[in-house]
């Protein structure tokens, strides 16, 4: 049983494929020249349904034949040239039932009560059947009613015309029963196609959400690598320039404190490198298209902040740094954004209030709320106030943002300016 079963599947599996693949072409050449397929149609109802009557010179009642001879009282004889006419009639409006299924189906409702009201039986009459499952299948629902009305009225008539050789009963329930089953067909052919142009949209738009949610991952990660790069290159670079100038300035009257600022600017120098490298080590891939392994080091955090304020110390800032609470037990996600908010707001009061300027700090975590204050003694403007909508503010406020925090900044009422930040530590979905 086992091996029957396989190798029916073995069997079955490739053939379908091959049904599968035949019918997708089909249904390509078909879209290209939808013509081909409608001429195609009316081709085959005429060879299948005229041809015979032509043969014989006037349709089911006419001709010789022992069979046939009790159809002789039942229905007219028409000429030769009048057949031709009614199936042409009948046949020709398929080319045009699917641009236009209740044209089509009308047209031919119309001829076939014009052969039946003159007592002629054609086998072309099936292309009735043939249009009703194209206005089922192409045509508008609501018109349905309609047509199957002139279909019923059609099969009654048939069957009364029919009834010196057949039961009207009988004849009734076949007519009605071939009719029923084309609507039917039309109906189902209908519904599945409606379920794979369904199923076909909500592919492409999962496949659009999908390509959405790249792009915003992307973008979401060039807005993460952009705040890192400005903070590290631009707290460094001012810790950088102000060492620089502070060095330039002693190089005549003091050469030792000159010597000891290049040292300094040095070691600024590599650590910004070393951090750089560090970023731009996770998006560097080798040529191969193997993601290298980057020499990654921990991401700063509080405990680093007291190296943070020496190297801000040395470039001239006078810095009185405390913490309240249990800082050092905080998330690293929530460390990494206090030494950033830290760094940016130290950067900045290096870069508009100058050298000698005080600086208090203190980061509290109390009550499940963090907060960062940075008070300086300085200008409440400089030469480019640093309050201004630019990355430093805007990159604050979104890493506070994270955890459901505010950045502030401004003047402080006795002077200077003062930033503070305050983050939520709740767990997120919790409650208070």
């Amino acid at each position: 049983m086992t091996t029957t079963s396989a190798a029916d599947v073995g069997v079955t599996g490739p053939l379908a494929a091959r049904l599968a693949r035949a019918g997708q072409r089909l249904r390509q050449a078909d879209r290209a020249r939808p013509w081909v397929l409608d001429t195609a149609v009316a081709a085959l109802v005429f060879l299948v349904f005229c041809l015979p009557d032509l043969v014989h010179h006037g349709g089911v009642g006419h001709g010789g034949g022992d069979s046939r001879s009790r159809f002789q009282f039942a229905f007219t004889r028409l000429p030769l040239a009048a057949v031709l006419a009614l199936q042409a009639g009948l046949v020709l409006p398929l080319l045009w039932r699917r641009r236009r299924p209740m044209a089509v189906f009308a047209a031919i409702a119309a001829v076939f009560f014009l052969q039946w009201a003159l007592g002629a039986a054609l086998r072309a009459d099936a292309a009735l059947f043939v249009a009703l499952y194209s206005l089922a299948l192409h045509g508008r629902l609501r018109r349905l009613p309609w047509a199957g009305a002139v279909m019923a009225a059609g099969m009654v008539l048939v069957a009364v015309r029919v009834s010196p050789v057949v039961s009207v009963w009988d004849a009734l329930f076949f007519l009605l029963s071939t009719a029923t089953a084309a609507l039917a067909v039309g109906l189902t052919v209908r519904a599945r196609r409606a379920q794979l142009a369904g199923l076909r949209e909500r592919a492409a738009r999962l496949e659009t959400e999908r390509d959405q949610r790249i792009r915003l991952a992307t973008a979401t990660e060039r807005a993460r690598v952009a705040r890192e790069m400005h903070d590290i290159v631009g707290h460094n670079l001012s810790v950088i320039i102000t060492l620089a100038d502070a060095g330039a300035y002693a190089a005549d009257t003091a050469p030792q404190h000159g010597k000891e600022a290049l040292r300094l600017i040095g070691d600024t120098g590599r650590t910004a490198l070393g951090e750089l490298r560090r970023v731009l080590g996770v998006l560097r891939e080798a040529s191969d298209g193997a993601r290298q392994a980057p020499e990654l080091s921990p991401q700063p955090g509080l405990a680093d902040i007291g190296a943070l304020c020496d190297g801000v110390r040395t470039a001239g800032l006078d810095i009185v740094y405390r913490t309240v609470g249990e800082v050092d037990a905080l998330d690293r996600g929530v460390q990494l954004t206090v030494y950033r908010i830290v760094q940016e707001a130290l950067t900045n009061t290096l870069k508009h209030a100058g050298a000698g300027t005080r600086v208090n700090l203190s980061v509290a975590a109390a009550d499940e709320r963090l907060v960062i204050r940075i008070r300086d003694n300085g200008p409440a403007s400089g030469p480019g106030p640093w309050n201004e909508e630019g990355h430093g503010l805007v990159g604050m406020r979104e890493r506070a943002a994270l955890y459901g925090g505010t950045v502030s900044a401004g003047p402080a009422a006795d002077g200077g300016w003062a930033v503070e930040a305050a983050l939520d530590l709740r767990p997120r979905g919790g409650t208070r």
